[in-house]
């Protein structure tokens, strides 16, 4: 089991943001979660990388506990997370972004004598054509469109070499176009890396969603299953109807 989470539980002035009783992701599994806002989505994905503490529980990724690491010691245990809002540097290009991104020594000295070798030349480029970009690489980061600056964060994360990516509401503000692109890509990563993506678009979780679907609920977990039986349960319906207006026909 790549990860393993038991009760996991935390509280924000005294509300519970989340309080998981179970949480399993094989190798190499691409998972979805949903639920309305405020359902402790985006809090769990904060309490795996490291971001915000537990009041209790238990996490063991490859067996290994992180609870209590520093974010830097979850990600050097290979978790690597792209947040909602791209966070690239905008006035440098594509090539610099994932030349910065890239798994290696980021001491001083090292950085005042670095040079990009051909090993590392070929990586960068090897994941820009996974995402789509290698004919952006000169390109200033700033001057990409929102999805491309979607594809590079999501390139930054893969150059990190995690087993585990967490991914958070990558289809958010994309055109049709690509929000089918970015749901192959994911796919295609998921043949390498385990995955863990928060979504809303059900159009988007339907073509992602190889196997099983999560869905919380005020930072519970309401089901397991299929796209077809979360679709198709009164209670994720009722949840979302009620809860985070979601129009029926998106179900």
């Amino acid at each position: 089991m790549l990860l393993a989470v038991k009760d996991l539980s935390v509280s924000f002035g005294g509300v519970h943001a989340l309080n998981l009783s179970h949480f399993n992701l094989r190798d190499k599994e691409l998972r979805v979660i949903i639920g309305p806002n405020g359902a402790g989505k985006s809090t769990f994905l904060d309490i795996l990388c490291g971001k915000t503490k537990p009041d209790s529980g238990e996490v063991l990724y490859n067996g290994i506990p992180v609870l209590g690491k520093t974010e830097v010691e979850i990600a050097n245990l290979g978790i690597g997370r792209k947040f909602q809002k791209p966070s690239v540097f905008p006035s440098l290009t594509v090539y610099d972004n994932l030349l910065l991104a890239f798994k290696m020594k980021k001491s001083i000295f090292a950085s005042l004598f670095f040079k990009p070798t051909e090993e590392i030349d070929f990586r960068i480029r090897e994941v820009a054509v996974k995402v789509g970009l290698l004919k952006e690489l000169r390109k200033i980061a700033g001057e990409l469109s929102h999805g491309q600056k979607q594809w590079l964060e999501i390139a930054i994360v893969v150059l990190q070499d995690p087993k585990l990516m967490l991914i958070d509401e990558p289809a958010a503000g994309m055109s049709d176009e690509e929000t089918e692109k970015t749901g192959d890509l994911l796919m295609q990563l998921a043949k390498h890396h385990g995955i863990i993506v928060i979504e809303h678009d059900m159009k988007f979780v339907e073509q992602i969603a190889q196997e099983l679907v999560t869905v919380l609920v005020r930072g519970k977990l309401l089901m397991e299953g299929s796209f077809e039986d979360v679709r198709n349960d009164q209670r994720v319906i009722d949840s979302y109807l009620g809860r985070a207006n979601v129009q029926l026909e998106n179900f």
